[in-house]
């Protein structure tokens, strides 16, 4: 079954499976989502959930906001997010949406807007090699050539030094290894994309066998 929820990454720790085994985990609290619109292809071409995560205070919200989260009963949200794929059937707008819809041992996808590293080079942007090191040597960490003699052209696609980071980023077929339902929070074995804070999106995965 299709699912979905917003959460924040809080960062990450490890705990002990039943046979002893160490697994690192990165703990997202996700606090009750709620479903704040039903997309239906008769109205809106398409099928979709909308979910509103984490409330903002009125002062921060304009009208169209307000009278969009008033149809949910709810206070306004500071992310808003749309599931498609799912059995629109199953929500209803103003329903909450949380942990308990996941269960230990799914397998998830979970996409989040990776850390910013500002301007970097070849080496650490794409994992170059560099040059050698020696004072004969002018060729240290420099991009190498750009392309051959015809066309004098650099190629699109050619890697080199530029702004590395702030991407949106989903890494697949993640295993949730516990579901703690008193304090909202999954335990998703590895890593997850983005610095601690930031928003992360888990979805039931896509291709998971």
């Amino acid at each position: 079954m299709t699912k979905g929820i917003l959460g924040r990454k809080i960062g990450m720790t490890q705990v002990f499976a039943e046979n002893g085994d160490l697994i690192p985990v990165t703990v997202v609290e996700a606090s009750p989502n709620i479903v704040l619109q039903k997309k239906t292809v008769e109205t809106d071409g398409y099928e979709a959930i909308q979910l509103g995560f984490e409330d903002k205070r009125e002062k921060l919200s304009n009208k169209p906001a307000k009278g969009h989260v008033a149809k949910a009963s709810t206070a306004p949200k500071r992310f808003i997010r749309e599931f498609r794929g799912l059995d629109t059937a199953n929500y209803e707008v103003g329903q909450e949406v949380n942990v308990e819809s996941f269960a230990e041992g799914d397998v998830i996808d979970v996409t989040g807007v990776t850390k910013g590293k500002g301007f970097q080079g070849v080496i650490k942007r794409h994992g170059q090699s560099r040059g050698p090191m020696a004072h004969g040597s002018r060729y240290h960490r420099r991009p190498g050539s750009m392309g051959p003699v015809a066309p004098n052209r650099v190629f699109k696609q050619k890697k080199l030094p530029g702004q590395m980071g702030g991407h949106v980023v989903t890494i697949q077929n993640l295993q949730i290894v516990r579901v703690d339902a008193e304090r909202n929070l999954l335990l998703i074995k590895g890593n997850v994309p983005g610095s601690r804070k930031s928003l992360v999106v888990v979805k039931a995965a896509i291709k998971s066998k």
